[in-house]
């Protein structure tokens, strides 16, 4: 299987000060590579900060809630999806339209 890449864009909502035009969707790319990770999503922010999510986790996520630790996914009404992460430094919520995610796994699953 070939690597599957997908642009989106999201809201980020992080714990630092942001100013407003940065409170705006912005670009972000999804990407699976089975041969460098087969368990692994890898969400790419702009500023090159490059966050991991399981798949597994991110499907199960599009239904309710699910993880804990570092990376929670959960719905968010009944169109959109909140990937959360979290790491020493900071937390960063990043808010996708779900289809944009169920379109980008169906490709990885393909």
């Amino acid at each position: 299987m070939s690597v599957v890449e997908q642009h989106a864009r999201a809201h980020i909502v992080t714990d630092e000060d942001l100013v407003e035009a940065e409170r705006e969707a912005v670009p972000v790319v999804l990407r699976y590579d089975p041969d460098d990770d087969p368990r692994a999503v890898r969400v790419d922010l702009p500023g090159a900060h490059r966050m991991t999510v399981s798949r597994t986790l991110l499907e199960q996520g599009l239904r309710a809630p699910a993880g804990t630790g570092e990376v929670r996914v959960w719905p968010c009404g009944r169109v959109q999806a909140v990937v959360e992460f979290h790491s020493a430094e900071h937390v960063a919520v990043v808010q996708f339209e779900s289809k944009t995610l169920v379109r980008f796994l169906r490709k990885t699953y393909a």
